[in-house]
């Protein structure tokens, strides 16, 4: 295995559309790497370009000590899952795993043994003598996933492979992916994987660090804790989080220990908070996450007083949709301390946890209350 480096790596088009801007990013050997962002953020031109199926306009890509800019796909040491599983339809499993192994004139007794080990490790040792419009979708996704393990590759790019399945089957793979990135480490054959999704649910349960883009760029690279709990600007805070994070205009005052306007109503800012602000106060966008926006009696002091729009019942929570001074906030309370009475146009209070109010700059949309 090896390590990738991405150095002000750059992508323009012929017709001068720049698609992606000078991104740098480093890989280590094993780990396990997400690009996530939303559709037209560049993430699969990035991998592409990783692939040698994009030609790079700027910068330089190094796999390993190998600068490989000028390689061809099939010399950068590199294996490739699709979306479309791009299975060879006329051959069955068993060739399909192994055809990689053929292409390198590998002797017999050697690709026999290789697909039999992955094909137990993947266990599809019962769908080697199928063809391919014989597999579900979630099968074929595992021969996809073995032809690229065959080949013993210094990385593993992977462009949205589950997006096809339903969702009990990405979830099952999610899983599966997980565990023989986890396996092969354990083994001692770890697999450097790079993995493109526009689905947060997979970046946040599949990546050791994810890599989240925006329009070209790079907005933040972090491990999925780090994200969530500090995320460096506006956009990462409302991608990352189901539901998305509460985000409003208002106005900071850092005087008398500092508080946050929102329209008629005002927050105070913890202590704590109010060191680590950098940003000089006025216009400014708060975050709240609706998992630290707590459904409170009505006369509780300092919450946020809001009316009840839309009550989603979730099963485990509920998502409480409310209208706070014109904003629309979500709060998620768990089911059995929700109040199954409140209807539509019902007065409610909410408690902000302090510790978790987010300060993002209005202009730059940068984080200021993780401090300098």
């Amino acid at each position: 295995m090896a390590g990738l480096q991405l150095r002000n790596v750059e992508k323009t088009y012929a017709n001068a559309f720049k698609a992606v801007h000078g991104i740098n990013l480093e890989i280590e050997d094993g780990e396990f790497m997400v690009l996530v962002g939303p559709s037209g953020c560049a993430k699969s031109t990035t991998l592409r370009m990783i692939a040698g199926l994009e030609t790079i306009t700027g910068g330089e890509v190094k796999i390993g000590d190998t600068v490989v800019n000028d390689l061809a796909p099939g010399k950068r040491g590199i294996a490739m899952v699709f979306q479309n599983y791009a299975l060879y339809p006329h051959m069955k499993v068993a060739n399909n795993l192994g055809f990689g192994l053929r292409l390198k004139r590998r002797p017999k007794e050697e690709i026999a043994k290789a697909t039999e080990e992955v094909s137990h490790t993947l266990e599809i040792e019962e769908l080697l003598d199928r063809l391919p419009k014989q597999l579900s979708g979630g099968q074929a996704q595992r021969v996809a996933v073995g032809r690229a393990l065959i080949k013993s590759p210094e990385v593993f790019l992977f462009d949205e492979p589950l997006s096809n399945l339903d969702a009990k089957l990405r979830a099952s793979m999610r899983v599966r992916i997980t565990d023989l990135h986890k396996r092969l480490k354990a083994e001692g054959r770890p697999a450097t994987v790079v993995y493109v999704t526009h689905d947060q649910v997979e970046a946040m349960t599949m990546g050791d660090r994810i890599c989240v883009m925006k329009d070209g760029h790079i907005m933040q690279v972090a491990d999925p804790v780090t994200l969530y709990e500090k995320p460096a600007n506006a956009f990462v805070g409302g991608f990352i989080g189901m539901p998305e994070m509460n985000l409003v205009d208002a106005t900071l005052s850092l005087e008398d220990g500092g508080k946050i306007r929102l329209g008629d109503q005002i927050l105070d800012v913890e202590p704590a908070l109010a060191e680590r602000l950098t940003h000089p106060g006025g216009a400014i966008t708060l975050g709240i996450r609706p998992q630290h926006l707590e459904l409170v009696p009505t006369g509780t002091p300092g919450a946020l007083k809001g009316t009840v729009r839309i009550v989603e019942f979730m099963g485990h929570e509920v998502n409480l949709h409310a209208d706070i001074e014109g904003h629309s906030f979500i709060s998620v309370v768990p089911s059995e301390q929700f109040d199954r009475s409140l209807k539509n146009g019902d007065t409610v209070a909410f408690h902000p946890l302090a510790r978790h109010i987010h300060v993002f700059d209005r202009g730059s949309g940068q984080n200021a209350s993780l401090g300098a």
